[in-house]
């Protein structure tokens, strides 16, 4: 069974007779009648009822009609994303990134789509598992730490780390904490598998403080909902909820970050397109964080 003789079946159903589907297709009629012929032994279905030189559907055909329509459908969309695919162009594009990521980073991101970017599909991944999102399927990986070698790949955005309080705190007022006032408050930090977490404890270690951790926690949100009933001081990377206020974290090395960096596959076929995505993101983060990259 092929494709094309699919299509002659259709375009007898549609046309009516032989000859106004020979002339659709552009075929010689003997011709026409003998694929057809060769289709109902392909399938051992009689298609049709042949009642002198006129042809109509038979129970089977008017079954059959349906499916053969949907696989010659089928095809040309495959035929058309194939082309698509070939010339670098992307109808859909899924990013893999961790919670926090996608929640405060590429949902508003997101936002800024236009009406020629692909469709777009988001991964939650754990931040040590982000790039190898690409092995699974993922177009677009956005990590905290750098990309294998083996990905292309280009830095993101340094993003900042906050202290966050309640206005009423003592701290209420300020626009920022040193690390050093910050390791003596009761905290609400992120587990290690999180990057804002390893980038504290990185801080700590580099001056020999000790943090006084009130609370270790698998979600920013919830850190911030603790932290808003007074019971702590949250260390995140996330925006603002709750109606928190946001201090940054001062370091000998200036304002405690987390970098962001985005990866895909060298030999995608849409890898300009994901690679012009990846510096869109990075303006984006930019304009958002004034930070840099």
């Amino acid at each position: 069974m092929e494709l094309r003789t699919l299509r002659y079946l259709l375009a007898v159903a549609d046309e009516g007779s032989i000859t106004a589907a020979a002339a659709v297709v552009r075929v010689a009629q003997p011709s026409l009648s003998r694929q057809l012929r060769g289709l109902e032994r392909d399938l051992g279905l009689e298609l049709f009822v042949r009642d002198g030189g006129r042809l109509r559907l038979s129970a089977a055909g008017r079954q059959f009609l349906p499916l053969a329509r949907d696989l010659v459908v089928r095809a040309d969309r495959a035929r058309a994303v194939a082309g698509t695919i070939g010339s670098g162009r992307m109808q859909t594009v899924t990013i893999a990134a961790p919670g926090t990521t996608l929640t405060d980073v590429i949902a508003p991101f997101l936002a800024t789509f236009r009406d020629g970017d692909p469709m777009p599909d988001v991964w939650e991944e754990l931040p040590d598992a982000v790039y190898q999102a690409l092995d699974r399927g993922a177009d677009l990986a956005i990590g905290t730490t750098a990309p294998p070698r083996r990905l292309e790949g280009m830095p993101i955005a340094q993003l900042p780390v906050w202290a966050y309080v309640p206005v009423t705190h003592p701290w209420g007022s300020r626009g920022d904490v040193p690390l050093s006032e910050l390791a003596e408050a009761d905290l609400l930090v992120l587990t290690s598998d999180y990057h804002p977490r390893r980038a504290l404890d990185d801080a700590v270690a580099r001056v020999g403080l000790t943090l006084r951790v009130l609370r270790e926690l698998d979600s920013a949100e919830v850190a911030q909902a603790i932290a808003a009933a007074g019971r702590g001081v949250a260390v995140v990377s996330d925006d603002p909820r709750f109606g928190l206020r946001a201090l940054r974290i001062s370091t000998a090395d200036g304002d405690l970050t987390i970098s962001l960096y985005a990866a895909w596959e060298p030999r995608h076929p849409g890898a300009s397109t994901i690679s012009g995505l990846a510096g869109r993101l990075t303006s984006f983060c930019q304009e958002r964080y004034s930070t840099g990259s």
